[in-house]
């Protein structure tokens, strides 16, 4: 299986919030359990991986009952 870029996750997130298991499901619903992701720093990452990425390179800015996803940190590549 292809891996993703983690900007389709990111993109998907756009003007919606979420909490950390909302997300998960929401990705998972989308893309599937067993898909992986990449981003410019990381590859091979599972669900639970991506998520923990992007909270540690400050992606997710607070929204209504949780958070979403700061768009003017994603790299347009």
């Amino acid at each position: 299986m292809e891996q993703l870029h983690a900007h389709e996750v990111l993109h998907m997130m756009e003007g919606n919030s979420y909490s950390i298991a909302s997300l998960k499901e929401a990705i998972i619903e989308k893309f599937g359990k067993e898909q992986r992701f990449h981003a410019c720093s990381a590859d091979n990452m599972d669900v639970d991986d991506l998520i923990v990425f992007l909270q540690n390179k400050g992606k997710f800015m607070p929204a209504d009952n949780g958070f979403t996803v700061d768009i003017t940190k994603v790299c347009d590549h």
